[in-house]
């Protein structure tokens, strides 16, 4: 098979689960919770929302229920509803923040590059905006690049860091995903509930095309922050799926140079923490929240003491 087809393939069928799973959020009647109605049959409004004037930005946010804080950065082409809707209600007993990234949803473009640098800076000024001085951080796929990029560039501002199906370094994606990512264009997200929603929150239709080649622009370049990433100072939990488009070995890598990759009976226990997840992919990994937040909550709420436990 030609190597242009076997892309073609693996694009199909990228955006093929991308699509369905959009579809199956709309189409579950059985979820335990959701930001539209809670488990109580009462709806889930955000306690605050609007716009949020950063670095040349509108930014739209909105923010959930009381407590510590935790931002919850979505994935590349994703919004508000589409990324967490199922999910802000299962976080209890935290003050939720989520917006939307630069030309995503009703953050409108701006004529400027689309980075995890500047995407990272973006959420350090909604931070400022809302009062926050240091929250947690959670970023999902391209959330997690930028939620690595505000823990290097923005440490004060970070109490923890959870991320998850994230890369800090272009080559932390398996080789046949990393080169699929250039065969990407609006064509394929035709009829999909990203262009829909793209549509829907007041975008141009005639930008889409642009907003797609935009944003998959940030994975096209080369980037590597490995250096930066093993020094952070914020304790780390990293969680991948074993059939998750980014290798084992990057994010073992990370979790070593945190600490792991010792007995823990021996040694102790690191600050930091790393899941693989069983039979989870790269988009599958939203559908493992209900085993996710119990394990985030657990880490964000740990005294993180690195004496192990004893009989």
């Amino acid at each position: 098979m030609k190597t242009t087809a076997v892309l073609g393939c693996i694009t199909a069928v990228f955006l093929a689960l991308l699509i369905s799973c959009q579809q199956e959020t709309k189409d579950r009647k059985n979820q335990p919770a959701s930001a539209k109605a809670t488990s109580d049959g009462k709806a889930l409004k955000p306690s605050e929302s609007g716009y949020a004037e950063v670095n040349g930005l509108k930014m739209y946010y909105e923010v959930y229920g009381e407590g510590k804080p935790l931002v919850l950065l979505h994935g590349a082409y994703m919004t508000i509803p589409l990324n967490w809707s199922e999910i802000i209600p299962m976080f209890k007993g935290r003050k939720i923040i989520v917006a939307e990234m630069q030309g995503h949803g009703r953050t409108r473009d701006i004529d400027r590059k689309i980075s995890y640098e500047a995407m990272a800076d973006d959420v350090s000024g909604l931070l400022k905006h809302l009062k926050i001085d240091r929250a947690d951080i959670l970023g999902y796929s391209m959330g997690g690049g930028i939620a690595f990029q505000l823990a290097v560039r923005h440490p004060e501002q970070v109490r923890r860091l959870i991320v998850l199906s994230g890369s800090y370094a272009h080559d932390g994606w398996w080789p046949d995903v990393e080169t699929s990512f250039s065969t990407i264009n609006a064509e394929v997200f035709k009829g999909s509930p990203i262009e829909k929603q793209y549509d829907s929150l007041g975008n141009d239709p005639k930008h889409f095309p642009e907003f797609v080649k935009k944003v998959i622009s940030i994975d096209l370049e080369p980037y590597d922050w490995s250096r930066d990433v093993k020094n952070i100072k914020a304790p780390l939990f990293m969680a991948i799926g074993d059939a998750d488009g980014i290798q084992y070995e990057h994010a073992l890598d990370l979790f070593r140079a945190l600490g792991g990759g010792k007995m823990g009976d021996i040694h102790g226990l690191p600050q930091s923490r790393l899941a693989i997840i069983p039979g989870t992919t790269h988009i599958g990994m939203m559908y493992r929240m209900d085993w996710l937040v119990p394990m985030i909550d657990d880490f964000l709420d740990s005294d993180l003491k690195t004496t192990p436990p004893t009989f």
